[in-house]
């Protein structure tokens, strides 16, 4: 097979097109025998992509009200902001960020597929797997970290309410009762998401509005012991507006948009179920940043009573919320804990692995066996450590792979939206030998556009230091390629930017065939 993009128009007859865009591959068209097809990778049919406006919502509620990003504005102010530049650089991020999940969600309704089919357009039938494996790599660590922290709120607001817990004999250095916590936690998410997407769909649906309401409570109540909003909200930011802001601003701004990068990738994952275009545009539109952006406002206002209250900002909603005066608060604290960290876990850290561990090997898992995997990777990779040592999940994780799948995404982008003018052979995803097959299942100008825009992403990677001259992260001082160092800052866009160019350019003679 040519190393190229076949010639030619896309053959209609194994394929229909609905009058609302929406493509369908024929029954008797799709390569069931494929050693690259299985159940849960093939194209969803037209009659079962129903998912509406409301559900796309309520996902990204859910996934929004949790408690790493209820905090996310503690780290802006801790940089020196005041709340409404930090408010601000959460809500221009997630703009930001909306435009390439629009993008590359495009794909979803039109064609019912999931994220690692999606990429085998471009980076080939086997080359899929490269940027597939990385980004459940990220969603296999997030998974134990939110499984982790979900388990340590539940242990905290249950110790308040029997007491004693924190006082239980110990093993591996924490109270067997936070062991059982954990377990129990890691084992309902579990139980949950094996009943598959469209039980997921049910949950986030009655989930969304009670975690809402939930926070909603908690901004009252805090309120009402404060008599007001407290003192934060009076704190003048330590950068202003000139050159020290804009020097926080930037890198500031990167890490806004790569807390929900990762799901800039997989999100045909749940568009592929999408009623149309109109449903997933306006869904992710009014969800995502509206709901970060009003999050972030109401963490603020709840902060800033908790520091008239206690005398400190407490950021963090369980610690804050323990300090309820009654059972019925710490049960319903307890409940909503429950209920967002299963939320957001489970809609942003299962259910892309388990596609890419099915596109992986499709003949031995499935998608549920490829969640049980997530979820024993989950707990294999110690989520315990990593939380305990910060800068090795933050520079290591969020950093340098964050970097890496911004730059998958340009290469996404450029394809299906610049190379293929988001036309697309539903019978050749599953096909070897066929027009997405390259060079024995690999697109090398996909693979090199990976590889350049991820070294320019994060090879200036680079360590701070502290006031005794300790460095702060695993990485050099000056980079690890000294150079490249200035890019760091900005590796998200970075690595967009690069890829999405050089891929184009690399494609380009192709593409003029393919679309001529």
């Amino acid at each position: 097979m040519t190393d190229t993009v076949p010639a030619g128009p896309i053959p209609a007859a194994p394929q229909s097109t609905a009058l609302d865009g929406r493509v369908e591959l024929a029954p008797e068209a799709y390569p069931a025998d494929s050693p690259f097809a299985n159940d849960d990778l093939r194209p969803v049919p037209v009659a079962d992509r129903h998912w509406t406006t409301y559900n796309y919502i309520a996902l990204w509620v859910g996934m929004a009200h949790c408690i790493p990003s209820w905090t996310l504005a503690s780290g802006l102010i801790a940089l020196g902001m005041d709340w409404k530049q930090a408010v601000f650089t959460i809500a221009l991020a997630n703009v930001i960020v909306l435009i390439p999940m629009l993008l590359t969600g495009h794909a979803g309704p039109k064609y019912g597929i999931p994220f690692p089919v999606f990429a085998r357009a471009s980076f080939g039938l086997r080359g899929a797997n490269l940027p597939a494996m990385v980004r459940a790599a990220v969603a296999c660590c997030w998974f134990g970290i939110q499984t982790w922290i979900g388990g340590q709120g539940i242990f905290l607001l249950l110790g308040n309410i029997f007491g004693g817990w924190s006082e239980a004999s110990r093993i591996g250095g924490q109270p067997w009762t936070l062991w059982v916590c954990f377990v129990l936690f890691w084992a309902l998410e579990l139980a949950i998401i094996y009943r598959g997407m469209e039980t997921l769909r049910r949950f986030e649906n009655w989930a969304a509005p009670f975690v809402l309401v939930g926070a909603a409570v908690l901004l009252i109540w805090i309120a009402d012991k404060a008599g007001g909003f407290g003192p934060l909200l009076d704190q003048p930011s330590k950068v202003g507006w000139d050159a020290d802001f804009w020097k926080v601003f930037f890198p500031g701004l990167m890490g806004m948009i790569g807390f929900w990068a990762t799901l800039s990738l997989n999100i045909p994952d749940f568009t592929r179920f999408g009623k149309g275009q109109r449903a997933q545009v306006w869904g992710q539109t009014l969800g995502l940043p509206t709901t970060m952006t009003l999050f972030a406002f109401m963490s603020v206002l709840v902060t800033s009573g908790s520091q008239a209250v206690y005398g400190a900002p407490i950021w963090d909603p369980v610690e804050l919320t323990a300090k309820a005066d009654s059972v019925f608060g710490l049960l319903f604290g307890l409940i909503t804990v429950l209920v967002a960290t299963i939320s957001v876990n489970l809609a942003a850290n299962v259910v892309s692995p388990a596609y890419d561990l099915a596109n992986l090997a499709p003949k031995l898992v499935s998608f549920r066996t490829g969640a049980l995997i997530t979820g024993v990777v989950g707990v294999l990779i110690m989520p315990w450590k990593l939380t305990s040592t910060p800068e090795l999940y933050i520079f290591t994780w969020l950093g340098v792979v964050g970097g890496l799948l911004g730059t998958v995404a340009g290469i996404l982008i450029a394809d299906y939206w610049i190379v293929r003018r988001t036309a697309l052979d539903l019978a050749d995803l599953y096909t070897p030998g066929g027009r997405y097959w390259y060079s024995s299942g690999w697109n090398w100008r996909a693979v090199a556009a990976f590889a350049v825009g991820g070294l320019l992403a994060v090879g200036g990677s680079y360590s701070g230091v502290n006031a005794d001259g300790a460095k702060t992260g695993p990485f050099p001082v000056d980079g690890l390629v000294p150079f490249l160092q200035p890019l760091a800052d900005y590796g998200w866009a970075v690595g967009l930017a690069s890829s999405l160019v050089l891929y184009t350019a690399l494609m380009w003679g192709q593409r003029v065939r393919a679309t001529g």
